[in-house]
């Protein structure tokens, strides 16, 4: 399928691996230029390498820390954007005795207040150009609270209900922006969760993950291509009508009808 995006201009944060490096190689396999951004500038420098031999699109990887107002004046220098895809690491996880005032702030500025000042920063060119399309790539969490994720469960439910309203103010003007919900997926995310499960219960890596595909119907874990797949077609010209949405990709983990 020809999405419709060739030519456009991408930026996808924390892309230098995960979830952020399938939709940033999504979107250049679409034919989308992507300037590219995450902390280590190692990692992020040898991935945007293969994504321009690979795709053939221009490419710019911007390292820093996309949480800080230094961090997003020097991604948002390389615009104007057509798409944004917002990202960010999620928070450690903990009980709710663990957690101080800092720590919430931090969660908050990574994973709620950080995509909403970059929405505010892009809204405004796409709105006036007719055409945008923001993905923001939040947790299956806000559908279904983790418990021991109580960061991440408070953080991106405020993300979902700013995105609720706002989606809904840009759409007329040609601007969609939608959630992607992941659950459980082969990144590093998904190894420092199994981990603290070896840590808490004394068993070995490979029982944590067969105990985490076992309660996944689709019997395992996501991939970041799917992943990618998924958000770029959310970029797509297609995709004009799905407006404010929260799009869960768990592998039918999560059991609810709505």
């Amino acid at each position: 399928m020809d999405l419709g995006i060739r030519g456009k201009r991408a930026l996808v944060c924390a892309s230098s691996k995960g979830l952020g490096r399938g939709c940033a190689e999504a979107l250049a396999e679409a034919g989308v230029d992507l300037v590219m951004n995450a902390r280590g500038a190692e990692a992020l420098e040898a991935t945007a390498a293969g994504i321009r031999a690979k795709s053939g699109v221009d490419v710019v990887a911007v390292a820093g820390d996309i949480t800080t107002e230094a961090g997003r004046a020097a991604v948002l220098a390389h615009g104007p954007f057509d798409i944004l895809v917002t990202n960010a690491g999620g928070p450690p996880p903990g009980m709710w005795s663990d957690w101080s005032r800092d720590d919430f702030i931090k969660a908050l500025d990574a994973n709620m207040l950080t995509p909403i000042a970059l929405m505010q920063a892009v809204l405004p060119g796409m709105m006036a150009q007719g055409w945008g399309r923001v993905v923001n790539i939040t947790s299956v969490s806000v559908k279904a609270p983790v418990s021991v994720l109580g960061l991440s469960n408070s953080a991106r439910t405020g993300l979902t209900g700013f995105v609720a309203g706002t989606a809904r103010q840009v759409a007329g003007k040609g601007v969609t922006i939608n959630n992607l919900l992941p659950g459980i997926h082969a990144t590093d995310r998904a190894v420092a969760l199994d981990q603290g499960v070896v840590k808490a219960r004394g068993i070995s890596m490979e029982e944590a993950f067969a105990e985490r595909a076992a309660t996944i119907p689709a019997g395992r874990y996501g991939t970041p291509e799917e992943f990618g797949a998924a958000c770029a077609f959310l970029c797509s010209r297609h995709a004009g009508f799905i407006v404010g949405q929260n799009i869960l990709l768990d592998g039918g983990a999560t059991n609810t009808t709505f």
